[in-house]
């Protein structure tokens, strides 16, 4: 019952680490973490990703140009606000080049090495200095990657000096490539990117150890199960309640008190707000009318989203909810800080086909969100569909769309940057909440209080 842990404190905002912040809101760089999974779908690593804002811009100075190789915000991230924001447990996987190697990154930085993985690309390995810093490097306790196949060596070479090989599923010799590393794959492990679509997941992750990436994990549903599970049946009831402008709070009560684990969550998160006990909680229709209509809604829709995809990818929740955050941080940025509740929406349910197995209409019709929200994910148009743009550009690390639709909204580097680091703290207090709560001491006694009543 995993859903029973997933008690929110929503009111409760992130309290952000300032000062690391305040060393890097200035950084006008993008920056997003991809994942890597594994055979199983389950999340192993993140990339980072990051490209210099000004040069999209075409506003970088040309000293800036010519040192951007020396330059590393990446690097600067992780110093300041470590890996955990971005990978959580797992390992985070960044890009270092050539010349950051040879003046001593990451390690004059002073970034330990537990779940860092420094990647270099091919055409550095032609350098006889870069070979022995990566010597150093592992010597220190760093995992190493490649990006790319490393011709420049010979395979048994490479699996002493590299942890993982990442190549590319639309490189022109990727099969090539493939076929020569195979006899390999037991002494480094192999990354495929850009893995475009589950089939191709298919056909690659039986490979022994292998991870990719791409966006196979978050594609559309065209064609989805005609029944849905009965545990979700109730859920789907609540968030169709709760999604009309006039839900009753009793009506939303009622359901709820058929569902145990609905309850249960209900008054985790009515502690949460209450640490002290102060106040006594003796029904469900108690805690609703206490919390009121803003609450109910708030703690249902994320409740319940990550309860519906308990059985997807973790990945699949992890994003909703980052997406969710994200929109709501941008909504003052567009102007729109009253529509911050429907932004959430739209974040929190853009990826509900895949949770649900179904297409997209259907499962809007299924949560009966409100018309706006359905133009927003159906539709792509209204005034909420440009920030989901922004957000769904921006976690692909697509660049350049990136930075056409700041421009056109004028929307800042260093505030699309907060935005989506603070999600990144969010997304992290909330698993912490998760994993830290305790239980209730007054749950079990309302909830037979309630079957008594009946």
């Amino acid at each position: 019952m995993r859903f029973i842990k997933y008690t929110i404190i929503l009111e409760k905002q992130i309290i952000l680490v300032k000062a690391n912040l305040e060393k890097v809101s200035n950084m006008r760089f993008f920056i997003s973490a991809v994942p890597f999974f594994d055979a199983n779908m389950s999340v192993h690593a993140y990339k980072m990703m990051t490209h210099d804002g000004d040069k999209l811009l075409g506003t970088a100075e040309d000293h800036r140009m010519l040192g951007g190789e020396l330059m590393a915000p990446a690097l600067d991230f992780v110093k300041e606000i470590g890996t955990e924001p971005f990978a959580g447990e797992a390992d985070l996987f960044v890009d270092i080049s050539k010349y950051q190697l040879l003046i001593g990154m990451p390690l004059t930085l002073g970034i330990p090495p537990e779940n860092f993985v420094c990647v270099v690309k091919k055409e550095a390995l032609e350098d006889n200095a870069t070979s022995a810093r990566l010597g150093r490097l592992k010597r220190k306790g760093y995992k190493i990657a490649v990006e790319g196949y490393p011709r420049t060596m010979s395979m048994d070479t490479a699996v002493k000096v590299f942890d993982y090989m990442l190549l590319s599923c639309n490189h022109k010799e990727f099969q090539k490539e493939l076929k020569e590393i195979r006899p390999y794959i037991f002494k480094i492990r192999l990354v495929i990117t850009e893995v475009p679509d589950m089939d191709s997941f298919n056909k690659y992750s039986g490979a022994r150890g292998v991870l990719l990436s791409g966006n196979f994990y978050s594609q559309p549903i065209t064609k989805g199960k005609v029944e849905i599970s009965p545990l979700k049946i109730n859920a789907l009831n609540l968030l169709g309640q709760i999604n009309d402008d006039s839900f009753e709070l009793g009506e939303a009560a009622a359901t709820i008190e058929r569902d145990p684990a609905l309850s249960i969550s209900l008054l985790r998160f009515l502690n949460s707000m209450n640490p002290d006990r102060s106040r006594k909680i003796d029904s469900i229709r108690n805690a609703v009318a206490i919390l009121g209509q803003k609450e109910v809604k708030k703690w249902a829709s994320i409740a319940i989203s990550i309860g519906m995809g308990e059985d997807r990818p973790s990945e699949i929740t992890r994003l909703s909810l980052l997406r969710a955050k994200f929109a709501e941080n941008l909504a003052p940025a567009f102007e729109m800080a009253i529509k911050s509740g429907s932004l959430f929406i739209s974040g929190l349910f853009s990826l509900l086909d895949v949770i649900l197995q179904m297409p997209l209409e259907k499962a809007i019709d299924e949560v009966a969100a409100s018309g706006e929200i359905r133009d927003t994910l159906l539709e792509r148009k209204g005034a909420l569909s440009e920030v989901m743009r922004l957000i769904f550009a921006y976690e692909n690390a697509d660049w350049h769309n990136t930075s056409l639709l700041m421009v056109k909204n004028g929307i800042d580097i260093n505030t699309l940057t907060k935005a989506y680091i603070d999600s990144l703290y969010w997304y992290r207090q909330l698993l912490d909440t998760i994993e830290g709560e305790e239980e209730p001491e007054y749950e079990e006694k309302a909830i037979l209080q309630e079957d008594e009543g009946e």
